[in-house]
């Protein structure tokens, strides 16, 4: 999928940029020739945002374990959930198939590491989190909120539609 390997290109440089006339061949040709260098994206584990959700998720199911935590049941359940949410979320979307599908599946992804933010904030003041704790965790929902949205912006301006649309993309075959 193109557009991956596109986000993968601007995500390594850190940010999203926005070409305009003479500048937009170049930025191809760069981007072409650190595709050929990249390996393909098969599935959503190979993902960067995909992994670092999966270590928030890990992260959270660690805290919640403790003993003064783990009591708390209705809370362990919200904020397992909403931290699970994000790298669902990402793996729904990317095995959509389909651009903007996956976008829309990204930006509810954004949503839950809003929502983890939120109960990180309730999880320290109800003592459970230390302020390290703390700010560690939310300082990485915030990176992954951050890298989602720049994955958003990197298939919004992308020309790839989707594996489902593939036969659209093709060019027709001059015999």
């Amino acid at each position: 999928m193109e557009a991956l390997f596109v986000f993968f290109v601007i995500f390594a440089e850190h940010h999203v940029m926005r070409f305009k006339g003479s500048k937009v061949q170049r930025f191809k040709s760069s981007r072409d020739q650190k595709i050929k260098n990249m390996a393909k994206v098969k599935s959503f584990e190979d993902l960067l945002i995909w992994q670092m959700a999966r270590e928030i998720n890990r992260q959270i199911y660690t805290y919640t374990r403790r003993e003064n935590f783990r009591y708390d049941t209705r809370f362990v359940q919200q904020i397992r959930a909403a931290a699970g949410s994000i790298m669902d979320n990402i793996a729904e979307g990317f095995e959509r198939t389909g651009n903007k599908e996956f976008r829309n599946f990204l930006y509810i992804s954004k949503g839950s590491c809003g929502e983890v933010r939120s109960q990180l904030v309730r999880a320290f003041d109800a003592g459970y989190l230390t302020k390290e704790e703390y700010d560690y965790i939310y300082i990485e929902t915030k990176k992954l909120g951050a890298s989602i949205m720049k994955f958003i912006v990197a298939l919004q301006d992308s020309e790839y539609k989707g594996a489902k649309y593939a036969s659209e993309d093709l060019e027709p075959l001059n015999h």
